[in-house]
């Protein structure tokens, strides 16, 4: 017997909110891998390393928000709580080798499209680890061709979040390309879920009821979101109180950027006088200029 799928138990509530969430680990992700391209080398590991979390809780938060909503009509739901994190685990670590490739590669067509396909690949992974952590007394089967069509979407979407991390430097257009993302990220979500069909066991079909089976998901589901959705709003105030991250400003005025000799959004090398040195300012007027040709007006 085939179980009665509701992927929308809450009305909009539960699609409006995954997308929102979505949409919030994608900026948080852009403007840190943004911010890595503008820093010194030594606190570029950091950057990348909370614009990787950042997206792949942002996705998994989203997906499991969108799972709230889901119920089988005839049987109730249940979740592995190791499998579920261990999707969360998935989606950082494959996020986070797509965007280490992008941040020390730069934008280069082969390491965005190794890093996009990484990145596609492992929010595609934590969708399907994440279902296989449900429980319920029946079995998945899913259609084939509607499954590579949601993975292709999350390569695709992930390529592109990639290029726009490096590419777009500006508030607005990174706005911008964050809900793009999560529209792709929500598009990836509903359609594997199309392609999903339960079939009843025997014993399930017989009873037939799924009394509470909404409320009781919902009670493991909620819980379980709380960590990654407070290192959400953690992050998202790091972003605020860095004016860098939030505006990702390009030097406009630098004649190097204007040429192309440097990437947009990378700070130009300051001059190094020729005396005295950072560490103590004051040495700067310490010394005598021993080359007499050089001309007095500094």
């Amino acid at each position: 017997m085939q179980g009665t799928i509701d992927g929308f138990g809450y009305g909009a509530v539960t699609p409006v909110a995954a997308f929102l969430m979505a949409c919030l680990g994608a900026a948080l992700g852009l403007r840190c891998t943004t911010r890595s391209l503008r820093t010194e080398r030594s606190f570029k590991a950091g950057w990348l390393a909370m614009g990787a979390t950042s997206i792949g809780s942002g996705i998994w938060t989203m997906h499991f928000i969108a799972m709230v909503g889901f119920t089988v009509e005839e049987v109730p739901i249940g979740y592995d709580k190791p499998i579920t994190y261990a999707s969360l685990a998935v989606a950082i670590v494959m996020v986070g080798i797509g965007i280490f490739l992008v941040g020390y590669r730069g934008a280069t067509r082969m390491a965005l499209v190794t890093g996009g396909t990484i990145t596609g690949l492992g929010v595609a992974s934590m969708h399907y680890l994440g279902m296989a952590g449900m429980r319920l007394d029946g079995q998945f089967e899913y259609d084939t061709i509607t499954v590579s069509l949601s993975v292709v979407i999350a390569v695709v979407a992930s390529t592109a979040a990639l290029w726009a991390a490096v590419s777009i430097h500006g508030f607005l257009p990174s706005l911008g390309a964050s809900v793009v993302m999560g529209l792709a990220v929500s598009g990836m979500h509903y359609t594997g879920m199309a392609a999903l069909r339960v079939h009843l066991h025997p014993a399930a079909a017989l009873t037939g009821t799924s009394s509470g089976s909404g409320d009781s998901a919902t009670a493991l589901l909620v819980p379980m979101l709380i960590g990654p959705a407070c290192f959400l709003l953690l992050a998202a105030v790091v972003v605020m109180f860095d004016p860098l991250v939030v505006m990702g400003t390009p030097d406009w005025n630098d004649p190097a950027a204007v040429r192309g000799d440097r990437m947009p959004g990378i700070p130009a090398q300051r001059q190094v006088p020729r005396f005295g040195t950072h560490a103590d300012p004051a040495s700067f007027h310490s010394q005598q200029r021993q080359d007499s040709t050089q001309p007095q007006d500094w």
